[in-house]
């Protein structure tokens, strides 16, 4: 599956548009990873326990996408997007949400 932020993929010609796709992920974040995070927000640097949750989020968007495309029976997704968000009381919750349309494409 060829999965692209851009509208159009270089030697290929999309014959069939089938849609924009979603995929998303909502993960909390551990108490102590959030305590540990505002420390080092404290002090500088950077905080690889959310770079880890935010890349498990977006691999899980990113998964979920490319299962949607596939079931339509898409062989690739143009005009990908990836949007993150924190939410929830303590904003202890991150979302990651992509969009893309789904497409067939030949070979030019």
């Amino acid at each position: 599956m060829i999965v692209t932020t851009t509208p159009t993929i270089e030697g290929k010609k999309i014959v069939s548009y089938l849609g924009v796709i979603t995929g998303e992920a909502i993960l909390g974040a551990n108490i102590f990873r959030d305590m540990f995070a505002a420390v080092r927000d404290v002090v500088g640097g950077r905080s690889a326990s959310y770079e880890r949750e935010l890349g498990k989020a977006r691999e899980i968007a990113l998964e979920d996408l490319e299962d949607w495309a596939d079931e339509l029976g898409a062989n690739a997704i143009v005009g990908v997007d990836i949007d993150y968000e924190s939410f929830g009381q303590t904003n202890g919750m991150m979302m990651v949400s992509v969009t893309g349309t789904a497409v067939i494409v030949e070979d030019v």
